[in-house]
């Protein structure tokens, strides 16, 4: 996903929604030193509507991250620690009794925002994570026969520490399909590393970001977004995608329908920050990985020959062929 200024005929006012995506990514980068392209792939999950899941070791920027976009975008935020003892009324809120009405009164939850961070959600019980799987894909909290909207646009960015953690626990596979995008941040090098040492000598680096859209620039994004155009092509190679996933001999769990449309979403996304209005199959390519990584589950033969699932996706990837497209 590389910053291109291309544009074709009938991108028309598009360029407008292009040009502040790319403001955007210019105030993170201001914060988060050498990884642009976790920036930008965060970015395009936020344009196409999903949600986030970061898998990485804790103190590589991750929360940070979350707060140069908040703070760049003006959108209202949130963060819950997530633990052991948080129950599920911690995340969505409860109904409180106002003795002096006589009534229940809903009081939200902090999943209430433009942007929740999740923070190592992996950590917290079962049930506890699941109180997130309405709010994620309906976009709604449903308590005591009520339904309360969370308000547009609505993100979640959730980080998890990686499995085998002290303290940590799987999320259920209904709950890892519902994130568009697993992404790591990875260590910094070593001259980042210095870059970040001496920002930090300056103050807190996210007081250099400004605002430079708000939520209805992301909600007007988001909508070009939709309009890219994708060539039916391109939907039979995402479909053959994910159809190798569900009949590899190394997997025991393939790719979802929700899977599919989510790398459709996001291949979207990345033509929208390339400057097209239309979809290339290296769109969907560069994405597969970053959609599917999370999602399926290497079989105990795999495990046991320790074949990755990176290693079954890059076979994958070699032999479903990609279609032969040329820009529109």
């Amino acid at each position: 996903m590389e910053h291109h200024t291309k544009t074709v005929s009938g991108w028309g006012n598009q360029m407008e929604g292009y040009q502040i995506a790319w403001e955007i990514i210019g105030q993170v980068k201001q914060v988060i030193q050498g990884k642009d392209a976790c920036i930008q792939k965060l970015l395009a999950a936020m344009l196409a509507g999903g949600h986030i899941l970061i898998d990485d070791i804790p103190g590589v920027g991750k929360t940070t991250m979350a707060l140069a976009f908040a703070g760049a975008m003006r959108l209202s935020y949130s963060r819950l620690q997530f633990t052991p003892d948080v129950m599920p009324s911690d995340v969505t809120g409860f109904y409180l009794y106002e003795k002096e009405r006589g009534q229940f009164r809903y009081q939200p939850g902090p999943v209430m925002c433009n942007l929740f961070l999740a923070d190592e959600i992996n950590r917290t019980s079962p049930k506890t994570q699941s109180a997130l799987l309405e709010v994620m894909e309906e976009g709604q909290v449903t308590l005591e026969g009520k339904t309360h909207p969370v308000p547009k646009p609505f993100t979640v960015i959730a980080t998890q520490n990686p499995v085998g953690s002290a303290g940590t626990q799987l999320l259920p596979d209904s709950q890892l399909d519902r994130f568009a995008v697993c992404l790591t941040v990875g260590y910094p090098s070593p001259e980042n590393e210095i870059q970040i040492l001496k920002g930090r000598q300056r103050g807190n680096p996210l007081e250099l970001v400004s605002p430079v859209a708000d939520g209805n620039s992301l909600l007007y994004m988001q909508q070009q977004v939709e309009r890219i155009f994708v060539h039916d092509a391109i939907l039979k190679y995402i479909t053959a995608l994910s159809g190798a996933t569900r009949e590899h001999p190394q997997l025991v769990l393939g790719l979802s329908p929700r899977a599919s449309l989510a790398l459709s979403r996001m291949a979207k996304a990345s033509a929208y920050l390339s400057g097209r209005d239309y979809v290339l199959p290296e769109d969907v390519a560069a994405l597969f990985p970053d959609v599917a990584v999370h999602r399926l589950l290497p079989s105990p033969r795999a495990r046991a020959a320790h074949v990755t699932v990176r290693d079954i996706m890059g076979e994958i990837l070699k032999q479903v062929p990609r279609p032969a497209l040329r820009g529109r």
